[in-house]
Order: structure tokens, then C-alpha cells, then sequence
């Protein structure tokens, strides 16, 4: 089979990298990178740890409104996909890059495969879900990672094509998750994020990680909020470390709002330093679905910066340890006193780094089989 993968943002690289080495194995993958996320940061370091493959076909789309990013993705991915004709295009997630390639490869007249189909966190306010409800409609394979992700779908109607294959996401996570559990791994995040924050010194326990890039979380009353919630979780001995989105930096700057000194800001990072990160940490704060996962396989305590989650199972299977608090403040307060007390947080994330067993999800093995089933 031909197949052309579309990616465009990180969250879909750690799924590309993943998928497309079982792919390739036996299949032609042509990558098409719309460069949603496009400086080096934000994917160009992505390729170069992972082990992906340069991308065939690079659209440089760049940053810009919903409307600006999606047109020129539309105009780019026809003329790509005219030329292939590939025997299906696959499309991750809920961006844009995913909406663009859905709707090209439909008006194409070409089979579509959406991984991670059936999500739902039932706000259309999210251009997220706006996204993958499109997705889902127009794909021809529905490889879901969840049950609840096959019965949203069978609420709506769709049944035919849909897979039951589990989150590639954990099968890269399972590959990579003991080569960040030990000290020393920390060790050499640490040095390197003491590039930007000198003096920084990341022990175990010793720090809570936040990642904020929703747009949502970027109107001017949120972004207030979530900062103040930072802001009181933070502490001298046990500071919060905030992996800040570019869109997200700008947005703060834009409103001229000061977090707190405790709050550190440090540049996206590569995909095993952010693994770290989560491992060790006394908690975790984000509105990021990929976060929210590993932090459950991670066992991470997870602080949820959104009223809703698609990723359902994630939470009702985390003993307590996951958590939605919104934007409150009070409620993240007393989720931290109960999850990772300050007293106890560091032998626990000793703890859980010594005893980390993560087992692959088996899910790209499962999509490849389902793809080769329709031949």
C-alpha cells in the first residue's frame, strides 16, 4: 500500500513515531509536515530525537488564524495528493493539519484513516472538537484508543471501519519510559534547562511541571486565572516549572501579566526531556490531552486545567491521582495537599520512578493490520 501520513503539530510526531516504523516496514509512507508547529522548538527537534524520517513534503504553513492555517493547508495538501493518488491518508488527532487532510483526501475521493477517532470531550467550543467530529465523519477507518471513544461513535452513528486499537502514544511511551525513570536522567534534564534558569537544580518530587496552550486557556480572564493558580502552587523549595507554548507566551505578553517568581519558564522540550519532567515531578498541571495520558502511565498526580477531558478512562482509572480542577484555584490547592503533599512528594516520586512497568499498547501493530485487512 501507498499511504500518506499528515502531521503537522508534536503530539503527532510521538504518534508518527510510533506507527510509521511498523508501517514502513511493509508499506510506502509518504510524511506531508504541514508545519502547524513550525519553529525548531516546537517540532524541528522532534525528528531529530525520535528517529523520523525527514518529511517528504514540507508546507511551511506557519502560524495564523484557524481560517488562514486551514486554507493553506487545503491548498497545499491537493496538489500533493493529486500527484500520489495514495490507497489512504492518514490524519492524527484534532488540529488542523487533521482537518485539512480529511477534507482533501475526502473531496479527493480518497479513503481516509483518522487515528485516535471517537474522542469527544462534548464542548464545541473547542476548535479541537470541531476538528475531530469532521474527522470522523469523513474516514473511511476509525481506529479508536478507547471503549468510550468506539461508543461516541456509535452514538453518532458510525460503526462500520471502526477499530478498537489502543493509544500509540503509550506504545512510545513504554519503549522510552525506563530510560527516563532514573536519577540520572534528571540529572541531565535539569542541567540542561539550568542553561536558561541558572542555579536550577531539579531533584525528585522537588518541582511541579505545567504545560497551558489551549486557546481557551488564552482569553485574557483565563490566562489570569490559571497564572494566579500557578502562582499559589508555587513555592521556594518547590517551585513550578512551565513549559510555555509559543502561542501561550505571546498571550501572556500581550495582557502584560507577571507570574509569579516561583513559576520558572522554560522553552518547549524535546519528547525524553518532557518525559522526564513528568516522571519526577511532585505533580503535573495542564490543559494538554497528551500530558494528561502520561501522566497516567507515569502514575503522575495531574491537575486537569480544563472543565472536561476526552480522555474519560484516563481519569476514572487513575485511583484519585487525575484530577479536573478548571481554573480554580481553591479546588487545585486542595487536590496538590492531597495528591503530593510537600512533606512526602519527594519519596514518592522516588518511589515511582523505582517501580515504573509500563506495558505497549500494541496499537500500531493493531492499525497496520486493519489497514492491510481492507487491501
Amino acid at each position: 500500500m501507498e499511504i500518506v501520513s499528515v502531521v503537522g503539530t508534536r503530539p503527532q510526531l510521538i504518534k508518527a513515531a510510533a506507527l510509521s516504523p511498523v508501517l514502513r516496514a511493509r508499506h510506502d509512507e509518504i510524511l506531508v509536515d504541514t508545519g502547524q508547529h513550525y519553529d525548531d522548538e516546537m517540532a524541528g527537534a522532534f525528528y531529530r530525537e525520535l528517529g523520523l524520517p525527514a518529511p517528504d513534503h514540507g508546507l511551511g504553513v506557519g502560524g495564523g488564524s484557524h481560517a488562514e492555517q486551514t486554507a493553506a493547508m487545503l491548498v497545499g495538501l491537493e496538489s500533493i495528493l493529486a500527484v500520489h493518488r495514495p490507497d489512504a491518508v492518514l490524519i492524527y488527532g484534532d488540529t488542523n493539519s487533521t482537518l485539512a487532510g480529511a477534507l482533501v483526501a475526502a473531496k479527493a475521493g480518497l479513503p481516509v484513516a483518522h487515528v485516535e477517532a471517537g474522542l469527544r470531550s462534548f464542548d464545541r467550543r473547542m476548535p479541537e472538537e470541531v476538528n475531530r467530529v469532521v474527522a470522523d465523519h469523513l474516514s473511511r477507518w476509525l481506529f479508536a484508543p478507547t471503549p468510550t471513544a468506539v461508543e461516541n461513535l456509535r452514538n453518532e452513528g458510525i460503526t462500520e471501519g471502526v477499530v478498537l486499537v489502543g493509544d500509540l502514544m503509550q506504545d512510545l511511551a513504554a519503549r522510552v519510559g525506563r530510560e527516563v525513570a532514573t536519577p540520572e536522567a534528571l540529572a541531565a534534564a535539569s542541567q540542561r534547562l539550568a542553561e536558561a534558569i541558572p542555579g536550577l537544580d531539579l531533584q525528585p518530587g522537588g518541582y511541579l511541571l505545567a504545560t497551558v496552550h489551549r486557546a481557551e486557556n488564552r482569553e485574557p480572564a483565563a490566562l489570569r486565572a490559571w497564572a494566579a493558580l500557578l502562582g499559589r502552587a508555587a513555592r521556594p523549595d518547590r517551585p513550578v516549572i512551565l513549559a510555555i507554548h509559543p502561542g501561550t507566551r505571546l498571550a501572556i505578553e500581550r495582557e502584560g501579566i507577571e507570574l509569579a517568581g516561583d513559576v520558572r519558564l522554560v522553552e518547549p522540550q524535546g519528547y525524553r526531556t518532557a518525559l522526564t519532567l513528568q516522571m519526577h515531578a511532585a505533580a503535573v498541571i495542564t490543559d494538554s490531552g497528551g500530558v494528561q495520558r502520561e501522566a497516567a502511565w507515569l502514575k503522575v498526580p495531574c491537575l486537569i486545567l480544563r472543565g472536561t477531558t476526552e480522555w474519560v478512562e484516563a481519569v476514572a482509572g487513575s485511583a484519585g491521582r487525575m484530577v479536573i480542577v478548571g481554573l480554580d484555584a481553591d479546588a487545585a490547592d486542595r487536590a496538590l495537599a492531597d495528591l503530593a503533599p510537600p512533606e512526602r512528594s519527594r519519596a514518592m516520586a522516588r518511589e515511582r520512578a523505582a517501580a515504573f512497568d509500563l506495558a505497549p499498547a500494541g496499537a500500531a501493530q493493531a492499525i497496520v493490520t486493519a489497514l492491510e485487512a481492507a487491501e
